[in-house]
Formats: structure tokens, C-alpha cells, sequence
């Protein structure tokens, strides 16, 4: 598969689900670059700045200080150019309220249970 993005943004808080999605990520070369923010307040801060300019994000919904709907609440705000720029929530959540407010949320183009697949990717490209 070949790079179909430019720039992947991959917000969540678990060290160890941003490594494992980052490496299926790289496997299946889906993004030139990819970043990871840990923090979603750190990564509002740098969209609003200009600093990152993704064209895909993968965001998580259960993290400390912010949550992934908190986040949308901000990104909402946000005086960017959000028309081409894919963002899927990336969750372990079961809870069928995320799962719906996900579905219902604009920015949001897809709900996804971690972990990220390579089926998932394969998907989202086609």
C-alpha cells in the first residue's frame, strides 16, 4: 500500500496503544508522517498554531484532563481549514453513548475499535 496521506495526527494518552498504532501505521504505510500527541490540549495548541496541519487524525475518547469529546469541543473552535481532514475516533470503548455521539459528531468520519487493523486502514483507503 501506498502512502495515502501526507500527515497522520494520532492523539491518546496509553503509551502502549500509540506504539502499537503507530507501528501498524508505519507497516501499512499509510502516512508519510506521523506524530503523536499524548496530551489532546497539546494538540489543540499546536492545530490552533498552525504547528501541525494533519489530513487524517485518530483520536481517542477516554484520557485524563481532556477528553476525545472535550477535544471536539475545542477543535470546534478552531479557525482551520477542517474540510480536508479525516478523523476517526480510535476507542476501546463498548459504551454504546460514545459510540453514538461519535456517529453524531460532524468532524467524525468513522468509529473504530482498538486495535487499529490493517483491514481498518485497508478500508479507510478504499
Amino acid at each position: 500500500m501506498f502512502a495515502p496521506f501526507k500527515f497522520c495526527l494520532l492523539i491518546d494518552d496509553n503509551y502502549i496503544d500509540n506504539f502499537v498504532t503507530s507501528r501498524i501505521l508505519e507497516s501499512a504505510n499509510f502516512a508519510e508522517k506521523i506524530e503523536v500527541y499524548q496530551s489532546p490540549s497539546e494538540a489543540i495548541d499546536a492545530l490552533r498554531d498552525g504547528k501541525v496541519k494533519p489530513d487524517v487524525i485518530f483520536l481517542d475518547i477516554r484520557m485524563p484532563l481532556m477528553s476525545g469529546f472535550e477535544f471536539l469541543q475545542e477543535y470546534d473552535k478552531l479557525t482551520i481549514d477542517k474540510d480536508n481532514i479525516k478523523m476517526y475516533m480510535l476507542s476501546s470503548s463498548l459504551d454504546p453513548t460514545d459510540i453514538r455521539k461519535s456517529s453524531d459528531n460532524k468532524y467524525i468520519t468513522q468509529f473504530i475499535h482498538k486495535p487499529l487493523t490493517f483491514q481498518v486502514l485497508e478500508d479507510i483507503c478504499t
